[in-house]
Formats: C-alpha cells, sequence, structure tokens
C-alpha cells in the first residue's frame, strides 16, 4: 500500500505544476498580465527559487519531482508575467 501511495505521490507531483500552463495561456491569448500581482509572482517565485537547492539533493522522490517541475513552469508565468507587463 506505501507503493502505490508513493506512486500516486509522484504522479500528482508531476501533473500539479502543469496548472501553470492555463494561466501562462490566458497571459498571451490576452496579451496582458495587468490581473496579476507582482508581489505574489515574485513572491512564489523566489521561495521556489530559495527551495531549489534543497529540491536537488533531497532523496524524497515526490518532492524532487513536484519542485523541479513547479520551478520550471512557475518561471515561465513569471516571464509572461513580465513580458507582458
Amino acid at each position: 500500500m506505501k507503493s502505490f501511495s508513493l506512486y500516486l505521490g509522484m504522479i500528482a507531483g508531476f501533473i500539479l505544476p502543469f496548472f501553470n500552463i492555463p494561466l501562462i495561456l490566458t497571459i498571451r491569448r490576452n496579451k496582458s498580465s495587468n490581473n496579476i500581482s507582482l508581489i505574489w509572482t515574485f513572491g512564489v517565485w523566489i521561495c521556489s527559487l530559495l527551495m531549489l537547492p534543497q529540491i536537488l539533493v533531497t532523496e524524497d522522490m515526490t518532492f524532487k519531482i513536484f519542485g523541479s517541475v513547479n520551478f520550471v513552469l512557475f518561471s515561465g508565468v513569471v516571464f509572461y508575467v513580465c513580458r507582458y507587463r
């Protein structure tokens, strides 16, 4: 049972950051990011950046998968928020 929950957590950890993609597509489609707070955007991104060293060295695969995929995709959000600001 433990292995099932481990794999389920890893799958969810991989999929969850992909919900950043609709945000990126909305920003691109509207050609505006005015409804997204810069403080929120950079606050989340800086926290992700500060967590990155632990993400890279941890043996917890669920955290490693989620953290690395989330950092990459949320960096895309930051890019598009800045580009269309």
